[in-house]
C-alpha cells in the first residue's frame, strides 16, 4: 500500500515537473550541460597522453640509476666483461621495489635472470581488516568508472600513439641491446595498461644485459582520479535537479497557469480571472500576469460597452420607426384631409431622417473604433495639424453663417502628440460642428492651443468655444453619454443622433487623454482636451 502510494506521488511530482515543454526543455538544458563536463572529467585523463609521458619519465630515470648500479656491481672481466648472474639478482634483491613496479634483468640471449617479483625475501606482516560489504557509494563509484572505462575504450592509445609508443617486448629488447632506451605501452590479458622502460646494463661501454621496469597502477590511478569525483558530480547533479524544479517551479508551472486560466475565460466558464497569487510577483512573471488581467479586464469592458451599444441603437431605432408605424395607421384614416395627410408626410419624412442620420453615425462610430485599434500611432505636430483642420471650414458652404477661427497660444512651441490623424480630425470636427450648431449666426467658434502641464507631463491643451446658451450645469457628464442630445427650440430632429460627443470621448480616451465640458464667464460653452505632448 506504501509503495502504490510513493508511485502515484511520483507520477504526480513527476506531471507537474516534466507536464510542459518549457520544464522538459529546462531539466535537459541543465543536465545536458552536465552531462558534458561529466563525460570530460571521467574522459580527461584517459586523454590526456602527458600523463603516460610522464610515467615513462619516471620509470626511466630509476632505471638509469638502476642500470647503473647493476653494472658497477655485477659486471666484471676485461675487455669482454660479462654479467654475474648470481650478483645482478642479489643487487636486484637488494632493492625495494614498490608492488607497482617491477623489474627484469635479462642477459645477452634474452635469459630471465632475475625478477623483482620472485627475488624479494621481505615478507609484510599486517592485520587484514574485518570482512565486511562495501557501501553503495563504493560500489555505485567502481561501477560508474567501469562503465566510463568501457564505453570510453575507444580513446585508448592506438599503436601509433605519439606520447608512448605500443611496440612488442621483442623490439623494446632489441633497442636496449644496440645502447638505446626503449619504452612502450601495451595492454595485458587483464586489460590493464603496462608501461614498460628498457635500458642496457653496461659496464665501461660494453653492454652486458637489459634492465626493464614495468609500471601497471596507471589504470588505478585514474580510477582512483575518477571516483574521487564522484561526491563532486552528485552534488552537482542534485543542484542541476533542484536548480530545473526551482525554474520549473517558478516558471513553468505560471505559464502554464496562465495558459489554462486564458482557456477557461475563452471557454466563458468565469470573468473572473484567479491570478492573484502570481500577480503579485515582482519580476517579469508577475507583470505578465498583471497584463493578462488588465487585457482581460480592458476586453470584458469592451464587450460590456459593445452590449450597452447595441441596447442604445435598438432603442433610439426603435423610436422614429415606432412613430413612422403610427403615422402610416394614421394615414389610412384621414385619406381624405389632405392637411393631415402632409403633416404625417412631413412627420414620416422627418424620421425617414432621423433612421438615416443614426445609421450613418452609428456606421461612422463602429468604423472609427475598429481604425483606432488597427492605425498604428505617428508623431503630430499638433498646431499644423489644428491650423488644417480649422482651413477646411473656410470653403465649406454652410446654411448659417459662424466662422471658426484659430489661436496659437504656445508662441510655436512646436508641441507634438502620439495618435492618428484620422481619429484626432473627428475629435475636432466634431467639436466644431457642435458648437457651430449651437452658435447664433454671424458669430464664430474659436479653437485655441496651450500648453499646459498634468504633473511632470506636458500637455496640449485645444479648447473648443462658443457663444452659445452653454451647457446646464448638471449636464457636464452626460451630455457624453452615447445618444444624449439636448438641442435648442426649433432644432431640426433629424440633424443630430446624439453620438458625436461619445466618440470624441472614446477617442480621446484611446489616446491616454481627457475631454471635460464647461461654460465660459461671458456665456457660451468651453470643451477642454487635454493630449500628452512628446
Amino acid at each position: 500500500m506504501a509503495s502504490a502510494k510513493s508511485r502515484r506521488n511520483m507520477k504526480w511530482w513527476s506531471g507537474r515537473l516534466l507536464g510542459s515543454r518549457i520544464a522538459r526543455l529546462i531539466f535537459a538544458s541543465n543536465l545536458a550541460g552536465l552531462i558534458i563536463l561529466i563525460i570530460g572529467a571521467m574522459v580527461l585523463n584517459e586523454m590526456r597522453a602527458t600523463f603516460v609521458v610522464s610515467k615513462k619519465t619516471d620509470l626511466v630515470g630509476q632505471a638509469q640509476l638502476l642500470s647503473n648500479l647493476i653494472g658497477d656491481e655485477a659486471a666484471y672481466g676485461e675487455p669482454q666483461p660479462v654479467l654475474d648472474d648470481r650478483l645482478a639478482k642479489d643487487v636486484m634483491a637488494s632493492l625495494s621495489l614498490p608492488q607497482s613496479m617491477r623489474g627484469k634483468i635479462y642477459d645477452l640471449e634474452g635469459n630471465l635472470v632475475g625478477d623483482s617479483y620472485f627475488l624479494s625475501d621481505r615478507v609484510i606482516v599486517e592485520n587484514l581488516p574485518p570482512l565486511q560489504d562495501p557501501d553503495r557509494l563504493t560500489v555505485w563509484s567502481r561501477s560508474l568508472s567501469d562503465w566510463a572505462v568501457g564505453v570510453l575504450s575507444s580513446f585508448r592509445p592506438s599503436e601509433g600513439d605519439d606520447a608512448v609508443r605500443a611496440i612488442s617486448f621483442e623490439e623494446e629488447f632489441a633497442e636496449a641491446l644496440i645502447g638505446n632506451e626503449a619504452a612502450s605501452q601495451r595492454f595485458n590479458d587483464r586489460g590493464q595498461r603496462i608501461i614498460s622502460v628498457s635500458l642496457p646494463i653496461q659496464h665501461v661501454t660494453a653492454v652486458v644485459g637489459v634492465l626493464t621496469l614495468e609500471s601497471n597502477d596507471i589504470d588505478a590511478i585514474i580510477r582512483a582520479e575518477r571516483t574521487a569525483l564522484i561526491p563532486f558530480i552528485a552534488v552537482a547533479i542534485l543542484v542541476a535537479l533542484i536548480t530545473s524544479a526551482l525554474l520549473t517551479v517558478g516558471i513553468a508551472n505560471p505559464l502554464r497557469r496562465l495558459a489554462s486560466e486564458a482557456d477557461r475565460i475563452k471557454s466563458g466558464s468565469s470573468s473572473k480571472l484567479d491570478l492573484e497569487k502570481i500577480a503579485k510577483r515582482h519580476d517579469e512573471i508577475g507583470h505578465l500576469a498583471q497584463s493578462v488581467e488588465s487585457m482581460t479586464e480592458a476586453l470584458f469592458e469592451r464587450i460590456t460597452a459593445n452590449e450597452a451599444f447595441a441596447a442604445d441603437v435598438a432603442h433610439e431605432l426603435k423610436n422614429p420607426l415606432t412613430s413612422i408605424r403610427s403615422a402610416v395607421e394614421t394615414a389610412e384614416m384621414v385619406q381624405d384631409d389632405p392637411v393631415a395627410r402632409e403633416k404625417l408626410r412631413k412627420v414620416i419624412a422627418q424620421d425617414v431622417k432621423r433612421l438615416d442620420r443614426l445609421v450613418t453615425d452609428i456606421s461612422n462610430a463602429s468604423r472609427r473604433e475598429a481604425e483606432i485599434t488597427r492605425i498604428p500611432t505617428e508623431r503630430l505636430d499638433i498646431s499644423r495639424f489644428i491650423r488644417d483642420v480649422v482651413r477646411t471650414y473656410e470653403w465649406l458652404d454652410h446654411e448659417r453663417n459662424v466662422s471658426v477661427g484659430f489661436h496659437d497660444a504656445t508662441m510655436d512651441a512646436g508641441l507634438s502628440v502620439r495618435g492618428r490623424e484620422g481619429p484626432l480630425g473627428q475629435v475636432l470636427r466634431n467639436l466644431i460642428d457642435n458648437a457651430r450648431s449651437f452658435s447664433p449666426e454671424g458669430d464664430a467658434v474659436t479653437v485655441t492651443l496651450q500648453q499646459g502641464r498634468q504633473g511632470s507631463q506636458t500637455t496640449a491643451r485645444i479648447l473648443v468655444e462658443d457663444n452659445g446658451p452653454g451647457i446646464p450645469e448638471d449636464k457636464f457628464e452626460k451630455i457624453f453619454d452615447r445618444f444624449y442630445t439636448d438641442r435648442p427650440a426649433g432644432a431640426a430632429l433629424g440633424n443630430n443622433s446624439g453620438l458625436g460627443l461619445s466618440i470624441v470621448a472614446q477617442i480621446v480616451a484611446t489616446h491616454m487623454g481627457t475631454v471635460v465640458a464647461d461654460n465660459r464667464e461671458p456665456g457660451g460653452a468651453r470643451f477642454t482636451i487635454e493630449l500628452p505632448a512628446t
